[in-house]
């Protein structure tokens, strides 16, 4: 029967772990688009460098040689609505982080208003009250493309202004009256 499969990761980890301004700005970029842990940050990043390599590559060839290869990574980019229609290779090169996180359906939800925060955006997709086209998803790292954009709704019925419940006030939180003055 063989070896099994040995699948390569989808990310590749930091060189150093302990950057001190890598993590300070992995966590806010964490904290703002909702995401579970630093590895789905890091999967962004990796596939970042995939396209940046692949432009690099492409600008190394001669002109004839780059006009087929060109049109294929351009059309990709530009069917994922990370790149405008009139992009360039050179374009490819300027694209940060922001710009594939931005087209991840948790950040979609709550940028078409589905959702009111990241966290009730991630909530709902991975319950099933998120569909493309009538078909519920339930991966909130799934990258959603300009067509599919259009066709981003609720699965299901709900009421969003009371799914998530406030938590009861503790002791620490409740503050002390102030003492009444007695009259005199």
């Amino acid at each position: 029967m063989g070896d099994p499969r040995k699948f390569k990761n989808k990310y590749s980890k930091p060189k150093k772990m302990l950057d001190k301004a890598r993590i300070i700005e992995e966590s806010k970029l964490k904290k703002m688009y909702g995401l579970k842990n630093m590895r789905e940050l890091w999967m962004v990043v990796h596939e970042l460098k995939k396209a940046r390599h692949e432009a690099r590559r492409l600008l190394s060839l001669t002109e004839t040689q780059r006009k087929n290869e060109e049109r294929v990574v351009l059309s990709k980019l530009q069917k994922l609505a990370i790149l405008d229609n009139n992009g360039s290779v050179e374009d490819i090169l300027s694209l940060t982080i922001k710009d594939i996180l931005e087209r991840r359906l948790q950040t979609r939800v709550l940028r078409k208003g589905l959702a009111k925060t990241m966290a009730q955006s991630r909530q709902l997709i991975t319950h099933g009250f998120i569909a493309i086209d009538n078909k519920a998803v339930n991966v909130p790292s799934y990258i959603v493309t300009g067509e599919e954009d259009k066709l981003l709704r609720h699965y299901k019925k709900i009421d969003i202004e009371h799914t998530f419940v406030e938590k009861p006030e503790t002791k620490a939180e409740k503050l002390p009256e102030a003492p009444k003055e007695a009259t005199v």
